[in-house]
């Protein structure tokens, strides 16, 4: 019976199957499938040695500092001082290695490419050519040659047989120019417009605009983002150097080297459409002459571009294959490598390859392997010393020191300010006086960096001052700095004894400083031992207000805590930024957001300022909205909104900068209530707190942290901050465990704002007697009224 039932199961199972298959079927497809997932997933997943701490419930915004915002000196790790004050680079032991003998290298010489004729795009008889000239000055010795020069060929122009081929030439600055938009490609106008570029260049020995715009040049060759020639539409270029042969006799020493290394550059972005040679001239000898034979060579390369003839023949910008050739073996090399071509090495001529055997040693008893490969000669480019920022037989120097700058080392100056000197006559102080107490005749302004990376429209220094984007200077020592600025600031106070009108106890009281401004010229946050500086400072008991741009985050987020840190915020976006700041630094919209974030974090360690400057025409119009979102991302506890300043020169106009730009009061009064309203639809606690009209300066501030009992407290207790950065008190900051940590910034709140600076009341001190100037003063009801009647009458 049982071997029956046995015989039958396979009918069995086999009627099972057919009953129940789909379903099988489905059930062993997908636990394949999940199987297969499993391991998937599995060998994908990061494996974790041990078992992760459970998260913070507070999340932390980590910042990402770049490597390249990293400079060569910061404040982060401080390099010994030399017995004269420079930084000493670190010294690295390298181990000996010994060499091994390497193959045999048979060298040859490089037969030169013919080069085919670029394609040409000029049309003689529908394009027009319009000359740029462009130049850089700081004496104005260069700029007075470039408008010579410009005059000269819009007469000529004019009057030649091509006139109608030719628009008049445009003159431009290369300080007040955006780079991008004539050296990145040439300018986007109408399409039968073509450009040819003349550069006049002199040469300094310090660091100027015209070093960055080398470097700019340099950068965008080897850019792999960008064409290597992005210039080779330009009709043609032509540069002359200015140079003075007292400094440098020749040209190996120096003379005209800028000049030399533009002309390098430009023939690489351009193709090599040199149009005509280099010139050079000794602007105390025969620039004169030379000048005059120059421009009569790119009178000719202009007709015949114009008669439809080109540059000529031969290759393109030179007429000299070699010369062009060197040119373009020169990209090879070390892309930081001088104009002057290395000399070549004699070759040794070998005619056939069983001559090679007679270069091998017949005492070897191995076989040599031969390489055939050619290389290129390497040129060894001696280290130079880091030199002065700003050299005492500078034009920089001079420039500065005539402006009221008093030099101190090589990077550092000081400069008594024109609020100082009212405060002492009792005509009033500036506006951080009724917005934080500080009395201007008791306060210094300084700087220990003369150089910025930043060349703002609206600069007083309008090109005189150093630029760039790192620290490559001898550094002088903190004590040097802070012993001379303060010996420098005592030297001007006391020059205001005999000044009519100075009060004998404030110019007692001003033989003491107690405030330092950092926020006279140049970037203070730049000096590599800012954070020594500003701790001598605090020990003598001086507080500290310092200003950045917005352009250096690795600085910023090392600095140590200040009395009040100031961003300066001069647009609202990237487009109105470039504009008006000009920045040096290619990333500087990623920079000044980073910096925005380190504000945000370190808000609660420090009073942090957004400090706004509107230029009517540049950062005013419609931007109340973007400069909110600027206020949102950071939460400053201030904002301070100001009018800008004319300064009143003629550099001021070669910015673009008039009268026109600059605000009236009640403009500025207008925007800041407009972008208090904005702040205010986004549920931020900001009001307009204090103002003061005299200075076109208006102050908002968050009113959840300094506001006490429905009244504004935005003045200081300098007392307290003394106390809490000695340690004789404790702060109330504390870290996630409860445990105090350090201060802030409500630790040290003053008193409340006075009545007579809060908003609406103008914010002058009635203790001091307002000046005014002729015709500007408070008029008459009677004045007034036959002023309105006269105005009456003309209409």
């Amino acid at each position: 019976m049982s071997f029956d039932r046995f015989l039958v199961l396979p009918d069995e199972l086999l009627l099972i199957w057919h009953d129940h298959r789909v379903p099988l079927l489905l059930s062993a497809v997908s636990l394949a499938v999940l199987v297969h997932l499993t391991i998937y997933f599995r060998s994908r997943r990061q494996k974790i040695s041990t078992s992760p701490a459970p998260s913070s419930p507070i999340e932390k915004k980590e910042i990402e500092l770049r490597p390249e915002w990293l400079p060569e000196n910061t404040t982060t790790v401080t390099p010994a001082l030399n017995v004269d004050g420079h930084a000493e680079d670190s010294v690295v032991a390298v181990p000996v290695v010994k060499v091994k003998k390497g193959p045999k290298t048979v060298k040859g010489k490089k037969v030169l490419k013919k080069r085919a004729p670029a394609a040409a795009n000029f049309d003689h008889n529908t394009d027009k050519i319009q000359p740029l000239v462009f130049f850089q000055s700081l004496s104005g010795t260069t700029e007075r040659y470039a408008t010579q020069l410009a005059n000269v060929f819009t007469e000529w122009t004019a009057g030649c047989d091509q006139s109608t081929s030719f628009l008049e030439p445009q003159i431009h600055d290369i300080s007040y120019i955006e780079f991008d938009d004539y050296f990145l490609s040439p300018p986007k106008n109408e399409t039968n417009v073509k450009y040819f570029y003349i550069l006049l260049l002199p040469t300094y020995n310090i660091d100027t605009v015209l070093d960055n715009f080398i470097e700019n040049l340099q950068e965008t060759h080897n850019d792999f983002r960008i064409d290597t020639a992005p210039l080779s539409s330009l009709l043609g270029y032509s540069v002359f150097g200015l140079g003075d042969k007292e400094g440098w006799p020749t040209e190996e020493e120096g003379f005209c080297s800028q000049a030399r290394e533009v002309d390098k550059w430009m023939a690489r972005l351009t193709a090599r459409k040199r149009a005509y040679p280099l010139g050079i001239g000794d602007v105390k000898g025969d620039v004169d002459a030379r000048l005059a034979e120059w421009r009569v060579g790119v009178q000719e390369a202009l007709m015949e571009l114009a008669e439809g003839r080109g540059l000529g023949e031969g290759v393109l910008g030179s007429g000299d294959p070699a010369e062009s050739e060197e040119e373009d073996e020169g990209v090879a090399e070390d892309s930081d490598s001088e104009g002057s071509s290395p000399k070549p090495r004699k070759a040794v001529r070998v005619d056939d390859v069983e001559d090679l055997g007679g270069m091998v040693k017949s005492d070897s008893a191995d076989p040599i392997p031969v390489d055939f490969t050619t290389y290129k000669s390497k040129v060894s480019k001696p280290v130079s010393a880091p030199k002065e920022m700003v050299p005492v037989s500078s034009p920089t120097h001079t420039a500065l020191t005539k402006q009221g700058y008093s030099i101190i080392g090589s990077h550092s100056g000081v400069k008594i300010c024109r609020w100082t000197k009212s405060a002492l006559r009792g005509r009033g102080s500036c506006y951080k006086y009724s917005f934080y107490g500080i009395q201007s005749h008791l306060c210094m302004e300084a700087t220990p960096s003369l150089s910025c990376s930043n060349k703002c429209v609206f600069c007083w220094r309008h090109g005189t001052n150093p630029v760039g984007t790192t620290w490559r200077w001898i550094t002088d020592a903190p004590e040097l700095i802070y012993d001379g600025i303060t010996t420098a600031h005592y030297k001007k106070i006391k020059m205001m004894k005999g000044v009519p009108g100075v009060r004998a106890e404030r110019f007692a009281e001003a033989m003491r400083i107690r405030h330092c401004a950092l926020s006279l010229v140049g970037e203070p946050i730049f000096y590599p031992h800012i954070n020594e500086l500003l701790s001598i400072m605090h020990q003598n008991r001086i507080s500290t207000f310092l200003v950045c741009n917005a352009q250096h985050p690795a600085q910023l987020a090392s600095l140590i805590p200040v009395t009040q840190l100031y961003v300066s915020i001069d647009a609202s976006n990237k487009d109105s930024l470039r504009k008006i700041d000009r920045p040096l630094h290619r990333d500087f919209w990623e920079r000044f957001c980073a910096c925005l974030d380190i504000l945000k974090q370190r808000r609660f360690e420090q009073r942090t300022v957004f400090r706004l400057t509107l230029v009517k025409g540049f950062n005013m119009a419609e931007e109340a909205r973007g400069y909110a979102d600027l206020v949102e991302r950071a939460l400053p506890g201030f904002v301070e909104v100001k009018g800008v300043t004319y300064c009143g020169t003629s550099a001021a106009g070669s910015a673009g900068l008039t009268m026109q730009n600059v605000p009236f009061y009640e403009e500025v009064a207008a925007f800041v209530s407009a972008l208090a309203e904005e702040l205010a639809k986004r549920n931020l606690s900001y009001g307009i707190a204090a103002e003061h009209a005299h200075s076109c300066c208006v102050l908002l501030a968050d009113s959840t942290r300094f506001r006490k009992d429905g009244k504004w407290a935005t003045r200081i207790d300098f007392e307290r901050f003394y106390e809490l950065n000695e340690g004789l008190v404790e702060g109330t900051r504390t870290d996630g465990q409860g445990k105090v940590v350090g201060w802030r910034p409500e630790d040290y709140v003053g008193q409340e704002t006075p009545e007579w600076a809060l908003w609406g009341n103008g914010g002058f001190d009635p203790r001091d007697v307002r000046v005014w100037r002729k015709g500007k003063g408070p008029k008459g009801d009677k004045e007034q009224a036959v002023e309105a009647e006269t105005a009456v009458l003309e209409i």
